[in-house]
């Protein structure tokens, strides 16, 4: 089993920054892809943005290309969200994700069904 726990949510003003980091615990020789979620109130969770370990090519949802950057620690087991110029419709609770070797599909780099293990979440609040 894998693990994820997140951290660095919080509140920020439109236009400020923050990071977000996800520790991986457990069976990390699993993960072969890792990715941030998120979900508003009322609406579904969506794709943020996602990275292939092993090559750290990225992907990232159209709305927050230029804005915000996925990176990884391999050596500490852990994930990163640069978010940058922030806006309120960026506010949301943020999921880190990772899934297994056998579940990647380029063409869905940024579909949650193809994510095996989750996150509790951290929530992040842009007000105007």
């Amino acid at each position: 089993q894998v693990q994820l726990v997140e951290s660095g949510g919080g509140s920020v003003q439109q236009g400020g920054s923050l990071r977000l980091s996800c520790r991986a615990s457990g069976y990390t020789s699993n993960i072969t892809f890792m990715g941030w979620f998120r979900q508003s109130p009322g609406k579904e969770r969506e794709g943020v943005a996602t990275i292939y370990v092993r090559s750290a090519g990225t992907f990232y949802a159209d709305s927050v290309k230029g804005r915000f950057t996925i990176s990884q620690d391999t050596a500490k087991n852990m994930l990163y969200l640069e978010m940058n110029t922030l806006k309120p419709e960026d506010t949301a609770i943020y999921y880190c994700a990772a899934g297994p070797r056998g579940n990647w599909l380029i063409t869905r780099a940024l579909d949650q069904r193809i994510f095996r293990y989750w996150g509790q979440g951290t929530q992040v609040t842009v007000s105007s």
